[in-house]
Protein backbone atom coordinates (compact mmCIF):
# COMPACT_ATOMS: atom_id res chain seq x y z
CA UNK A 1 0.00 0.00 0.00
CA UNK A 2 1.53 3.32 -1.03
CA UNK A 3 1.71 6.44 1.13
CA UNK A 4 -1.19 8.19 -0.62
CA UNK A 5 -3.49 5.19 -0.10
CA UNK A 6 -2.51 4.90 3.57
CA UNK A 7 -3.14 8.62 3.97
CA UNK A 8 -6.60 8.44 2.37
CA UNK A 9 -7.62 5.59 4.68
CA UNK A 10 -6.31 7.44 7.74
CA UNK A 11 -8.11 10.63 6.76
CA UNK A 12 -11.46 8.95 6.15
CA UNK A 13 -11.15 7.03 9.41
CA UNK A 14 -10.33 10.20 11.33
CA UNK A 15 -13.25 12.00 9.71
CA UNK A 16 -15.67 9.21 10.70
CA UNK A 17 -14.44 9.24 14.27
CA UNK A 18 -14.74 12.99 14.48
CA UNK A 19 -18.24 13.18 13.00
CA UNK A 20 -19.87 9.91 14.09
CA UNK A 21 -23.07 10.11 16.16
CA UNK A 22 -24.10 8.13 19.21
CA UNK A 23 -26.64 5.31 19.35
CA UNK A 24 -30.26 5.96 18.50
CA UNK A 25 -32.46 6.36 15.50
CA UNK A 26 -30.66 9.07 13.54
CA UNK A 27 -28.01 8.01 11.05
CA UNK A 28 -24.51 9.39 11.53
CA UNK A 29 -23.80 12.45 9.39
CA UNK A 30 -21.69 11.95 6.32
CA UNK A 31 -17.99 12.61 6.97
CA UNK A 32 -16.46 15.49 5.03
CA UNK A 33 -14.85 14.60 1.75
CA UNK A 34 -11.09 14.79 2.19
CA UNK A 35 -9.26 15.71 -0.98
CA UNK A 36 -5.81 14.08 -1.13
CA UNK A 37 -2.98 16.59 -1.12
CA UNK A 38 0.57 16.29 -2.37
CA UNK A 39 2.06 19.75 -1.96
CA UNK A 40 5.04 21.56 -0.45
CA UNK A 41 5.79 20.80 3.19
CA UNK A 42 6.39 23.40 5.89
CA UNK A 43 9.32 21.70 7.62
CA UNK A 44 9.72 23.81 10.75
CA UNK A 45 10.51 27.24 12.14
CA UNK A 46 10.95 29.68 9.22
CA UNK A 47 9.93 26.81 6.92
CA UNK A 48 13.37 25.74 5.71
CA UNK A 49 16.95 25.50 6.92
CA UNK A 50 17.71 29.03 5.70
CA UNK A 51 14.61 30.38 7.54
CA UNK A 52 13.46 32.21 4.40
CA UNK A 53 9.78 31.48 5.29
CA UNK A 54 8.87 31.40 1.59
CA UNK A 55 5.96 29.27 0.44
CA UNK A 56 6.07 27.18 -2.75
CA UNK A 57 2.29 27.30 -3.11
CA UNK A 58 -0.10 30.23 -3.34
CA UNK A 59 -1.69 31.12 -0.02
CA UNK A 60 -5.47 30.80 -0.01
CA UNK A 61 -7.65 33.89 0.47
CA UNK A 62 -8.24 34.91 4.09
CA UNK A 63 -11.96 34.23 3.75
CA UNK A 64 -12.79 32.23 6.86
CA UNK A 65 -11.46 30.27 9.81
CA UNK A 66 -11.84 26.58 8.98
CA UNK A 67 -10.73 25.27 12.34
CA UNK A 68 -8.82 26.20 15.44
CA UNK A 69 -7.14 24.24 18.23
CA UNK A 70 -5.34 25.16 21.47
CA UNK A 71 -1.55 25.19 21.56
CA UNK A 72 -1.61 25.55 25.34
CA UNK A 73 -3.99 23.70 27.66
CA UNK A 74 -3.04 25.90 30.64
CA UNK A 75 -1.97 29.33 29.36
CA UNK A 76 -0.55 31.63 32.03
CA UNK A 77 -0.81 35.40 31.71
CA UNK A 78 1.49 37.88 33.44
CA UNK A 79 -0.12 41.28 33.98
CA UNK A 80 -2.48 40.53 31.11
CA UNK A 81 0.28 39.37 28.74
CA UNK A 82 0.95 35.87 27.42
CA UNK A 83 4.75 35.58 27.71
CA UNK A 84 5.46 32.29 25.98
CA UNK A 85 6.87 31.55 22.54
CA UNK A 86 4.77 28.86 20.87
CA UNK A 87 6.51 26.57 18.42
CA UNK A 88 5.76 26.66 14.72
CA UNK A 89 3.39 24.05 13.29
CA UNK A 90 4.97 21.66 10.82
CA UNK A 91 2.89 20.54 7.85
CA UNK A 92 3.58 17.44 5.78
CA UNK A 93 3.36 17.31 2.00
CA UNK A 94 0.10 15.36 2.46
CA UNK A 95 -1.29 18.22 4.57
CA UNK A 96 -1.08 16.72 8.03
CA UNK A 97 -0.66 19.59 10.49
CA UNK A 98 1.54 18.67 13.46
CA UNK A 99 1.05 21.07 16.37
CA UNK A 100 3.41 21.43 19.34
CA UNK A 101 1.21 21.72 22.46
CA UNK A 102 1.96 22.71 26.07
CA UNK A 103 -0.23 20.69 28.43
CA UNK A 104 0.47 22.16 31.89
CA UNK A 105 0.93 25.51 33.54
CA UNK A 106 4.73 25.37 33.67
CA UNK A 107 5.55 22.40 31.43
CA UNK A 108 4.29 19.19 29.91
CA UNK A 109 4.35 18.80 26.14
CA UNK A 110 2.91 16.76 23.32
CA UNK A 111 2.40 16.92 19.57
CA UNK A 112 -0.97 16.57 17.89
CA UNK A 113 -1.51 15.64 14.24
CA UNK A 114 -4.63 16.96 12.52
CA UNK A 115 -6.12 16.75 9.06
CA UNK A 116 -5.30 20.05 7.42
CA UNK A 117 -8.67 20.33 5.71
CA UNK A 118 -10.89 19.70 8.72
CA UNK A 119 -8.74 19.88 11.85
CA UNK A 120 -9.89 16.39 12.87
CA UNK A 121 -7.38 14.59 15.09
CA UNK A 122 -5.30 11.80 13.57
CA UNK A 123 -2.98 11.03 16.48
CA UNK A 124 -1.48 12.50 19.65
CA UNK A 125 1.99 11.75 21.02
CA UNK A 126 3.33 12.80 24.42
CA UNK A 127 6.90 14.01 24.89
CA UNK A 128 8.79 14.06 28.17
CA UNK A 129 10.57 17.21 26.97
CA UNK A 130 11.68 19.57 29.74
CA UNK A 131 12.24 23.28 29.50
CA UNK A 132 15.89 24.29 29.40
CA UNK A 133 17.85 25.56 32.37
CA UNK A 134 18.91 28.25 33.01
CA UNK A 135 15.35 29.34 32.34
CA UNK A 136 14.61 32.66 30.63
CA UNK A 137 11.71 34.70 31.99
CA UNK A 138 9.58 33.93 28.91
CA UNK A 139 8.74 30.25 28.38
CA UNK A 140 10.87 29.00 25.44
CA UNK A 141 9.47 27.37 22.33
CA UNK A 142 9.01 23.63 21.77
CA UNK A 143 9.68 23.06 18.05
CA UNK A 144 9.61 19.76 16.11
CA UNK A 145 10.76 19.43 12.50
CA UNK A 146 10.14 17.33 9.40
CA UNK A 147 12.83 15.94 7.10
CA UNK A 148 12.30 15.47 3.33
CA UNK A 149 11.69 11.71 3.72
CA UNK A 150 8.63 12.61 5.80
CA UNK A 151 10.01 11.61 9.19
CA UNK A 152 9.03 13.77 12.14
CA UNK A 153 11.54 14.65 14.87
CA UNK A 154 10.29 15.88 18.26
CA UNK A 155 12.40 17.18 21.20
CA UNK A 156 12.40 14.97 24.28
CA UNK A 157 14.07 14.92 27.71
CA UNK A 158 17.79 14.41 28.21
CA UNK A 159 18.71 15.69 24.76
CA UNK A 160 16.87 12.84 23.04
CA UNK A 161 14.70 13.04 19.92
CA UNK A 162 11.50 11.11 19.32
CA UNK A 163 11.32 9.95 15.70
CA UNK A 164 7.99 9.17 14.04
CA UNK A 165 8.48 7.48 10.69
CA UNK A 166 5.10 8.32 9.13
CA UNK A 167 3.35 11.33 10.67
CA UNK A 168 0.49 11.02 8.14
CA UNK A 169 -0.50 7.63 9.56
CA UNK A 170 -2.57 7.14 12.72
CA UNK A 171 -0.26 4.25 13.68
CA UNK A 172 3.20 5.49 12.68
CA UNK A 173 6.14 3.67 14.28
CA UNK A 174 8.20 5.70 16.77
CA UNK A 175 11.67 5.39 18.23
CA UNK A 176 14.16 7.57 20.09
CA UNK A 177 17.70 8.67 19.34
CA UNK A 178 20.23 10.40 21.61
CA UNK A 179 23.02 12.61 20.29
CA UNK A 180 25.37 11.87 23.20
CA UNK A 181 25.69 8.10 22.76
CA UNK A 182 26.81 6.44 25.98
CA UNK A 183 27.74 9.67 27.78
CA UNK A 184 24.56 9.55 29.87
CA UNK A 185 24.52 5.80 30.54
CA UNK A 186 26.92 5.64 33.47
CA UNK A 187 25.38 6.47 36.89
CA UNK A 188 25.00 8.79 38.68
CA UNK A 189 24.29 10.93 35.59
CA UNK A 190 20.57 11.85 35.45
CA UNK A 191 20.64 13.36 31.95
CA UNK A 192 16.89 13.94 31.89
CA UNK A 193 17.44 16.50 34.66
CA UNK A 194 20.62 18.05 33.30
CA UNK A 195 20.57 17.99 29.48
CA UNK A 196 17.96 20.10 27.69
CA UNK A 197 17.28 20.80 24.02
CA UNK A 198 17.17 24.60 23.98
CA UNK A 199 16.57 25.59 20.34
CA UNK A 200 14.12 24.64 17.61
CA UNK A 201 15.14 21.66 15.50
CA UNK A 202 16.45 22.40 11.99
CA UNK A 203 16.59 19.78 9.22
CA UNK A 204 18.59 19.81 5.99
CA UNK A 205 17.72 18.34 2.60
CA UNK A 206 19.47 15.04 3.38
CA UNK A 207 17.54 14.29 6.56
CA UNK A 208 20.14 15.48 9.08
CA UNK A 209 18.77 17.31 12.13
CA UNK A 210 20.56 20.07 14.08
CA UNK A 211 19.82 21.69 17.45
CA UNK A 212 21.37 23.35 20.49
CA UNK A 213 21.41 21.89 23.99
CA UNK A 214 22.11 23.14 27.52
CA UNK A 215 23.85 20.94 30.08
CA UNK A 216 23.71 21.53 33.83
CA UNK A 217 26.31 21.11 36.55
CA UNK A 218 25.66 17.38 36.98
CA UNK A 219 25.86 16.56 33.28
CA UNK A 220 28.75 14.50 31.88
CA UNK A 221 31.91 16.54 31.46
CA UNK A 222 31.84 15.97 27.70
CA UNK A 223 28.60 17.99 27.53
CA UNK A 224 29.49 20.69 30.08
CA UNK A 225 27.57 23.93 29.62
CA UNK A 226 25.93 22.90 26.38
CA UNK A 227 26.55 22.97 22.67
CA UNK A 228 25.24 21.84 19.31
CA UNK A 229 24.29 18.43 18.00
CA UNK A 230 23.81 16.81 14.60
CA UNK A 231 21.74 13.65 14.28
CA UNK A 232 22.23 12.16 10.83
CA UNK A 233 19.60 10.38 8.78
CA UNK A 234 21.30 7.06 9.64
CA UNK A 235 20.98 7.95 13.38
CA UNK A 236 24.69 8.53 13.88
CA UNK A 237 25.40 11.67 15.88
CA UNK A 238 28.01 14.36 16.42
CA UNK A 239 28.14 17.16 18.97
CA UNK A 240 30.41 20.00 20.02
CA UNK A 241 30.49 22.06 23.19
CA UNK A 242 29.63 25.74 22.70
CA UNK A 243 32.76 26.99 24.48
CA UNK A 244 34.98 24.80 22.31
CA UNK A 245 33.26 25.88 19.10
CA UNK A 246 33.47 29.56 20.07
CA UNK A 247 37.05 29.38 21.30
CA UNK A 248 35.85 31.31 24.36
CA UNK A 249 35.34 29.60 27.72
CA UNK A 250 32.61 32.12 28.63
CA UNK A 251 30.42 31.16 25.65
CA UNK A 252 29.01 28.14 27.44
CA UNK A 253 25.63 27.63 25.76
CA UNK A 254 23.47 28.22 22.69
CA UNK A 255 21.22 31.24 22.72
CA UNK A 256 17.89 29.81 23.83
CA UNK A 257 15.24 29.72 21.05
CA UNK A 258 17.75 30.56 18.29
CA UNK A 259 17.25 27.93 15.58
CA UNK A 260 20.39 26.82 13.72
CA UNK A 261 20.48 27.79 10.02
CA UNK A 262 22.26 26.25 7.05
CA UNK A 263 23.86 27.64 3.94
CA UNK A 264 21.99 26.84 0.72
CA UNK A 265 24.47 24.07 -0.14
CA UNK A 266 24.07 22.54 3.33
CA UNK A 267 27.80 22.76 4.03
CA UNK A 268 27.84 25.46 6.74
CA UNK A 269 25.81 25.61 9.93
CA UNK A 270 25.22 29.02 11.54
CA UNK A 271 24.51 29.11 15.28
CA UNK A 272 24.45 31.68 18.09
CA UNK A 273 26.13 31.19 21.48
CA UNK A 274 26.02 33.32 24.60
CA UNK A 275 27.32 33.45 28.15
CA UNK A 276 25.49 33.25 31.46
CA UNK A 277 25.87 36.84 32.68
CA UNK A 278 26.65 37.90 36.21
CA UNK A 279 23.86 39.58 38.15
CA UNK A 280 23.19 43.08 36.86
CA UNK A 281 24.87 42.48 33.49
CA UNK A 282 23.59 41.43 30.08
CA UNK A 283 24.51 38.36 28.09
CA UNK A 284 26.92 38.78 25.21
CA UNK A 285 27.28 36.34 22.35
CA UNK A 286 28.85 35.18 19.13
CA UNK A 287 27.72 33.97 15.72
CA UNK A 288 29.54 30.81 14.65
CA UNK A 289 29.94 29.15 11.25
CA UNK A 290 30.45 25.40 11.71
CA UNK A 291 31.17 22.62 9.26
CA UNK A 292 27.72 21.07 8.89
CA UNK A 293 29.08 17.50 8.89
CA UNK A 294 31.79 17.57 11.56
CA UNK A 295 30.68 20.67 13.54
CA UNK A 296 34.25 21.96 13.38
CA UNK A 297 34.44 25.74 13.60
CA UNK A 298 35.00 27.60 10.34
CA UNK A 299 34.51 31.13 11.67
CA UNK A 300 33.45 32.93 14.85
CA UNK A 301 32.22 36.51 15.11
CA UNK A 302 31.45 38.54 18.24
CA UNK A 303 28.03 40.18 18.05
CA UNK A 304 28.51 43.90 18.60
CA UNK A 305 26.18 46.86 18.90
CA UNK A 306 26.59 48.71 15.57
CA UNK A 307 25.95 52.06 17.23
CA UNK A 308 29.39 51.79 18.81
CA UNK A 309 31.05 49.16 16.67
CA UNK A 310 32.89 47.77 19.68
CA UNK A 311 30.42 47.25 22.55
CA UNK A 312 28.93 43.74 22.84
CA UNK A 313 25.28 43.53 21.86
CA UNK A 314 22.79 41.95 24.24
CA UNK A 315 22.13 38.34 23.16
CA UNK A 316 18.96 37.70 25.10
CA UNK A 317 17.49 34.25 25.80
CA UNK A 318 13.93 35.60 25.63
CA UNK A 319 14.34 36.29 21.92
CA UNK A 320 13.54 33.81 19.14
CA UNK A 321 15.71 35.73 16.67
CA UNK A 322 17.49 33.08 14.57
CA UNK A 323 19.96 33.34 11.72
CA UNK A 324 18.53 33.81 8.23
CA UNK A 325 20.65 32.94 5.19
CA UNK A 326 19.96 35.04 2.10
CA UNK A 327 20.04 33.74 -1.49
CA UNK A 328 23.51 35.29 -1.90
CA UNK A 329 24.80 33.50 1.22
CA UNK A 330 24.75 36.58 3.48
CA UNK A 331 23.76 35.87 7.09
CA UNK A 332 21.37 37.96 9.22
CA UNK A 333 20.77 37.66 12.96
CA UNK A 334 18.89 39.82 15.45
CA UNK A 335 20.29 41.15 18.74
CA UNK A 336 19.33 43.69 21.37
CA UNK A 337 21.36 46.85 21.81
CA UNK A 338 24.02 47.00 24.52
CA UNK A 339 23.28 48.25 28.02
CA UNK A 340 22.48 51.94 28.08
CA UNK A 341 22.23 52.39 24.29
CA UNK A 342 19.28 54.70 23.49
CA UNK A 343 17.70 52.55 20.80
CA UNK A 344 14.29 51.96 22.40
CA UNK A 345 14.86 48.23 22.91
CA UNK A 346 14.49 47.68 19.18
CA UNK A 347 17.82 45.93 18.81
CA UNK A 348 19.50 45.46 15.44
CA UNK A 349 19.45 42.96 12.61
CA UNK A 350 23.15 42.33 12.12
CA UNK A 351 24.43 41.43 8.65
CA UNK A 352 27.51 39.41 7.63
CA UNK A 353 28.92 37.75 4.55
CA UNK A 354 28.86 33.95 4.33
CA UNK A 355 32.32 33.58 5.89
CA UNK A 356 31.52 36.02 8.73
CA UNK A 357 34.67 37.92 7.77
CA UNK A 358 32.83 41.05 6.65
CA UNK A 359 30.31 42.98 8.72
CA UNK A 360 27.71 44.68 6.51
CA UNK A 361 24.90 47.21 6.97
CA UNK A 362 22.48 46.30 9.81
CA UNK A 363 18.74 46.95 9.96
CA UNK A 364 17.16 49.15 12.61
CA UNK A 365 15.31 46.33 14.36
CA UNK A 366 16.40 42.87 15.45
CA UNK A 367 14.80 42.09 18.78
CA UNK A 368 12.85 38.81 18.60
CA UNK A 369 12.53 38.71 14.81
CA UNK A 370 13.87 36.30 12.22
CA UNK A 371 14.05 38.01 8.85
CA UNK A 372 11.98 36.51 6.00
CA UNK A 373 13.32 36.62 2.44
CA UNK A 374 11.27 38.54 -0.14
CA UNK A 375 12.10 37.99 -3.85
CA UNK A 376 12.67 41.23 -5.70
CA UNK A 377 9.86 40.42 -8.15
CA UNK A 378 7.31 40.71 -5.33
CA UNK A 379 7.97 44.47 -5.15
CA UNK A 380 7.76 45.74 -8.76
CA UNK A 381 8.09 49.36 -7.62
CA UNK A 382 11.54 48.64 -6.16
CA UNK A 383 14.27 50.25 -8.28
CA UNK A 384 17.38 49.37 -6.27
CA UNK A 385 20.20 46.93 -6.96
CA UNK A 386 19.45 44.06 -4.56
CA UNK A 387 18.24 40.73 -5.93
CA UNK A 388 16.13 40.13 -2.80
CA UNK A 389 14.70 42.08 0.13
CA UNK A 390 13.90 41.26 3.76
CA UNK A 391 10.64 41.39 5.73
CA UNK A 392 11.03 42.35 9.41
CA UNK A 393 9.25 44.04 12.30
CA UNK A 394 10.01 47.70 12.83
CA UNK A 395 8.64 48.54 16.26
CA UNK A 396 9.22 51.75 18.20
CA UNK A 397 7.97 51.06 21.72
CA UNK A 398 6.18 54.00 23.31
CA UNK A 399 7.53 53.18 26.80
CA UNK A 400 11.16 52.76 25.74
CA UNK A 401 14.20 54.66 26.92
CA UNK A 402 14.62 57.47 24.41
CA UNK A 403 11.90 60.14 24.95
CA UNK A 404 12.97 62.07 21.86
CA UNK A 405 12.08 59.24 19.47
CA UNK A 406 9.73 56.78 21.21
CA UNK A 407 6.21 57.07 19.86
CA UNK A 408 4.62 53.60 19.77
CA UNK A 409 4.48 53.62 15.96
CA UNK A 410 4.92 49.87 15.57
CA UNK A 411 5.50 48.93 11.94
CA UNK A 412 6.40 46.10 9.61
CA UNK A 413 8.90 46.82 6.89
CA UNK A 414 10.47 45.58 3.69
CA UNK A 415 14.13 46.60 3.82
CA UNK A 416 16.95 46.54 1.30
CA UNK A 417 19.94 44.65 2.76
CA UNK A 418 22.40 46.40 0.44
CA UNK A 419 21.14 49.99 0.63
CA UNK A 420 23.57 52.05 2.71
CA UNK A 421 22.00 55.49 2.23
CA UNK A 422 19.81 55.71 5.33
CA UNK A 423 20.54 56.78 8.91
CA UNK A 424 18.87 55.06 11.82
CA UNK A 425 15.62 56.88 12.70
CA UNK A 426 16.21 56.53 16.46
CA UNK A 427 19.83 57.56 17.04
CA UNK A 428 20.24 59.47 13.78
CA UNK A 429 23.85 58.37 13.27
CA UNK A 430 24.11 54.65 12.50
CA UNK A 431 23.85 53.67 8.83
CA UNK A 432 21.07 51.09 8.41
CA UNK A 433 19.33 49.21 5.63
CA UNK A 434 17.05 51.40 3.56
CA UNK A 435 13.28 51.03 3.87
CA UNK A 436 11.52 50.00 0.69
CA UNK A 437 8.04 49.74 2.22
CA UNK A 438 6.63 49.95 5.71
CA UNK A 439 3.17 49.66 7.22
CA UNK A 440 2.02 51.12 10.49
CA UNK A 441 -0.09 48.87 12.69
CA UNK A 442 -3.71 49.79 11.88
CA UNK A 443 -5.15 49.58 15.41
CA UNK A 444 -4.68 52.25 18.08
CA UNK A 445 -3.33 51.04 21.39
CA UNK A 446 -5.68 52.45 24.03
CA UNK A 447 -3.14 51.71 26.77
CA UNK A 448 -0.62 54.16 25.29
CA UNK A 449 -0.69 57.80 24.25
CA UNK A 450 -1.33 58.66 20.60
CA UNK A 451 0.00 57.84 18.04
CA UNK A 452 0.86 54.42 19.54
CA UNK A 453 -0.63 51.35 17.83
CA UNK A 454 -0.83 47.65 18.62
CA UNK A 455 2.31 45.62 17.93
CA UNK A 456 2.78 43.18 15.09
CA UNK A 457 2.64 39.75 16.71
CA UNK A 458 5.26 37.93 14.62
CA UNK A 459 8.72 36.41 14.94
CA UNK A 460 8.78 34.92 11.43
CA UNK A 461 6.26 35.93 8.78
CA UNK A 462 5.19 33.71 5.89
CA UNK A 463 6.04 35.02 2.41
CA UNK A 464 3.73 34.18 -0.52
CA UNK A 465 5.56 34.92 -3.81
CA UNK A 466 2.58 33.71 -5.89
CA UNK A 467 0.43 36.62 -4.72
CA UNK A 468 3.31 39.02 -3.91
CA UNK A 469 2.11 39.16 -0.31
CA UNK A 470 3.30 38.65 3.25
CA UNK A 471 1.02 37.10 5.90
CA UNK A 472 1.27 39.03 9.15
CA UNK A 473 -0.38 38.50 12.54
CA UNK A 474 -1.08 41.40 14.93
CA UNK A 475 -1.74 41.80 18.64
CA UNK A 476 -5.04 43.38 17.63
CA UNK A 477 -6.19 39.80 16.97
CA UNK A 478 -6.30 40.16 13.17
CA UNK A 479 -4.34 38.35 10.46
CA UNK A 480 -3.45 40.58 7.50
CA UNK A 481 -2.37 39.96 3.92
CA UNK A 482 0.11 42.70 3.04
CA UNK A 483 0.03 42.97 -0.76
CA UNK A 484 3.39 44.47 -1.66
CA UNK A 485 2.78 45.83 -5.21
CA UNK A 486 -0.09 47.97 -3.91
CA UNK A 487 1.42 48.41 -0.43
CA UNK A 488 -1.99 47.68 1.05
CA UNK A 489 -3.71 45.27 3.40
CA UNK A 490 -5.70 43.56 0.69
CA UNK A 491 -7.32 41.05 3.07
CA UNK A 492 -7.80 40.63 6.79
CA UNK A 493 -9.60 38.30 9.14
CA UNK A 494 -10.24 38.56 12.86
CA UNK A 495 -8.93 35.63 14.91
CA UNK A 496 -9.42 36.87 18.49
CA UNK A 497 -10.23 40.04 20.42
CA UNK A 498 -6.46 40.62 20.67
CA UNK A 499 -3.90 40.10 23.39
CA UNK A 500 -0.48 41.37 24.43
CA UNK A 501 1.70 38.35 23.79
CA UNK A 502 5.16 37.11 22.81
CA UNK A 503 5.76 37.04 19.08
CA UNK A 504 4.45 34.11 17.02
CA UNK A 505 5.04 32.47 13.60
CA UNK A 506 2.84 32.31 10.52
CA UNK A 507 2.97 29.37 8.08
CA UNK A 508 1.39 28.15 4.83
CA UNK A 509 0.17 24.57 4.42
CA UNK A 510 0.52 22.11 1.56
CA UNK A 511 -2.91 23.15 0.22
CA UNK A 512 -2.29 26.89 0.65
CA UNK A 513 -4.11 27.28 3.96
CA UNK A 514 -2.60 29.97 6.19
CA UNK A 515 -1.77 29.19 9.82
CA UNK A 516 -1.42 31.82 12.53
CA UNK A 517 -1.08 31.76 16.31
CA UNK A 518 -3.06 34.15 18.49
CA UNK A 519 -3.99 33.86 22.18
CA UNK A 520 -2.49 30.35 22.58
CA UNK A 521 -4.51 29.00 19.64
CA UNK A 522 -3.57 27.80 16.17
CA UNK A 523 -5.95 28.99 13.45
CA UNK A 524 -6.37 27.46 9.98
CA UNK A 525 -7.54 30.12 7.51
CA UNK A 526 -8.47 29.84 3.85
CA UNK A 527 -11.10 30.15 1.14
Amino acid sequence: MNASTRLSIALVTAGLLACGGGGGGSPAPEPPVIVPVDGPAWWGFGRNAQHSAQSDIAAQPLARIHWQAPLDLAPQQTNGALLIHYGSPVITRHNTVVMPVKTGATGGFRVEARIGQTGAAIWTMDSDYRLPAPAPSWIPSFNPTLVPSGRLYVPAAGGRLIVRDDPDSATGATSTVAFHGSACNAPPVPCNDTVFISTPLTADGNGNVYFGFNAGANAPAALAGGGFARVAADRSATFVRAAVAAGDAAMVKPQTNSAPALSADGATLYVVVNNIPAAGTRARGMLLALDATTLATRAARSLLDPASGSTPAWVNDNATSSPTVGPDGDVYVGVLESAGAPHNFRGWLLHFDATLAQSKTPASFGWDITASVVPRAMVPQYAGQSSYLLAIKYNNYYNASNPASRDGRNEIAIVDPHDTTRLDPVNGTTVVMGEVLKKLGPTRDPAAPAPAVKEWCINTMAVDPASSAVLVNSEDGILYRWHLPSDSFSEQIRLTAGLLEAYTPTAIGADGRVYAVNDATLFSIGQ
